[in-house]
């Protein structure tokens, strides 16, 4: 029984995200090598996420293959609208069937959508770059716009009233924009126009005052009230967009997919100053692995985190290894995880009444998925993974004899997780004690506030794990893994106590 009056404790709250662009040698305790399907919890700590679990009970039908990915989800009129072959389909939220609104369409790549209110009516938009725009109602009945123009055009924004529309393939260049108050009239006399800029547009998204344009290298903002003073200006000329399903407000900001990684437009209350900054630094390497070979890409935005998931879909690789990343916005840092194990082939985001919908369609299987819902990929283990940097404890040459390590954690319900050290950064020749079970069937939702070195915590719910560990090393890392069906739960901190040994 080791002297407790000689350990030795260090603790530290674990904050700083996924790290991949530093030495372990350099990176703070807090900060983590290995983050999966954990998110940085903006009330502290690291969350393992929630799952998905079906939005409606069956597929939405498809035309010609079981294959066919969902081309849109989107949710309106208390239901949701979804696209898949050569048809547009609603459902209400957890219903049995979907209901054809729109059939007959020529098949089309991804759709794009706008919910609007121009004459007091709720509508919405949709665009898929092949057909005439497709306006449906509050009772779902759709009209196409009519005009030539507007027919195959990709992206949709509403800005000042009027629709905006681009991405044509025989006009790559150009923004096509209605008269105010009508997404169908494009009469010139009557304030409809169009705006050439000199570069492939990828994306439109409205942003504070202004409609910024994000193109394949470059990225304009269109200021003004109407068509009489509509004017566009450049934000940058050296950087553009990767794909337009990346651009989300997030955060008081735009944030998008560039060449580099993920940016942002940051405006303050100056008119056209505007600055661009990347933020995925410290995870590059996982932008820069995926970049090249995804086949497309999706994002959404979950406001009440402060939380941006980019989704990187490989046609060869299945949904159980799809990779995504986690942007985390803390105070004025970013922090970032890795998500693995969400296929989308579209997403959508909706805040109504205070209730936030995240909604993805899948890649190959047909279903709607609702994300932020229940402990499972539909049924499927989510697995989660958390490795700390090699502690060296400010002195990598002092053995340390680990006697104990106490884990602060919040718990959400019954925890199912190993505890695993490792010395020497994975020398295969160090020690490598088996896992220790973090298992606990009679936790409470209940969370007080962490006190180091207090022996008594909150009575008896105990959000403190006490775990005793064998083995020494010079340096030593903790890793969690999380394979089972439960609940989330945040990991805090931890405090490791340990006894010196002989300097080496």
């Amino acid at each position: 029984m080791p002297d407790l009056a000689q350990l030795q404790p260090s603790a530290f709250n674990c904050e700083g995200g996924l790290v991949l662009n530093k030495s372990t040698f350099l990176m703070q305790p807090g900060e983590a090598l290995e983050l999966r399907n954990f998110e940085p919890d903006i009330e502290g700590g690291y969350r393992r996420i929630n799952g998905f679990s079906k939005y409606v009970s069956v597929v939405v039908p498809f035309t010609s293959s079981e294959t066919e990915k969902v081309l849109m989800v989107a949710s309106f009129a208390d239901i949701v609208l979804a696209a898949r072959g050569t048809s547009i389909y609603s459902a209400t939220p957890g219903g049995s069937s979907w209901t054809s609104r729109d059939s007959g369409r020529t098949s089309a790549g991804k759709y794009s959508f706008e919910r609007f209110n121009f004459d007091g009516t709720d509508k919405i938009v949709v665009v898929d770059g092949v057909n005439a725009p497709t306006v449906f109602n509050s009772s779902l009945a759709a009209t196409d716009v009519s005009t030539t123009a507007a027919v195959g055009t990709k992206f949709v924004a509403s800005f000042k009233n009027h629709m905006f529309y681009a991405g044509k393939s025989t006009a790559k260049q150009e923004v096509i924009f209605s008269v105010p108050f009508d997404e169908d009239n494009f009469t010139s006399g009557d304030g409809a126009g169009s705006i050439k800029v000199d570069d492939t547009i990828v994306g439109l998204k409205v942003f504070r005052e202004d409609l910024f344009i994000f193109c394949e290298t470059r990225i304009f903002k269109l200021s003004g009230t109407s068509s009489t003073n509509f004017a566009v200006t450049p934000v940058t000329r050296n950087i553009g967009c990767i794909n337009g399903d990346t651009i989300q407000e997030f955060a008081g900001d735009l944030i998008f997919l560039g060449p580099d990684g993920l940016r942002t437009i940051a405006g303050t209350a100056r008119i056209g100053d505007v600055e661009l900054g990347t933020i995925s630094s410290n995870v590059q390497s996982i932008f820069n692995d995926n970049l090249s070979s995804a086949s497309e890409f999706d994002s959404t935005v979950i406001p009440d985190k402060t939380q941006y998931r980019i989704f990187f879909t490989k046609s060869s690789v299945g949904e159980g290894q799809s990779k995504g990343v986690i942007c985390v916005m803390k105070g004025q840092n970013f922090e970032f995880s890795e998500l693995r194990g969400i296929r989308p082939a579209c997403t959508d985001s909706f805040v109504d009444e205070g209730s936030v919908l995240v909604l993805h369609g899948a890649y190959t299987s047909g279903y709607v998925y609702r994300q932020e819902s229940g402990n499972t990929f539909d049924g499927e283990v989510i697995f989660g993974r958390y490795r700390s940097p090699d502690l060296t404890f400010e002195d990598p040459g002092i053995r340390k004899h680990m006697q104990r390590v106490i884990i602060n954690y919040k718990p959400e319900a019954a925890i199912d997780a190993d505890l695993l050290l490792r010395y020497d950064y994975e020398d295969p020749d160090s020690a490598r004690p088996t896992a220790y079970a973090l298992d606990s069937e009679d936790v409470v939702a209940i969370y007080g506030t962490s006190v180091y070195g207090v022996p008594i915590y909150a009575g008896a719910s105990q959000p403190l794990v006490r775990q005793p560990v064998e083995g020494s090393g010079f340096a030593v890392a903790l890793k969690v893994h999380d394979g089972g069906q439960t609940a989330p739960y945040s990991l805090k901190g931890f405090q490791l106590e340990y006894q010196l040994g002989a300097r080496r």
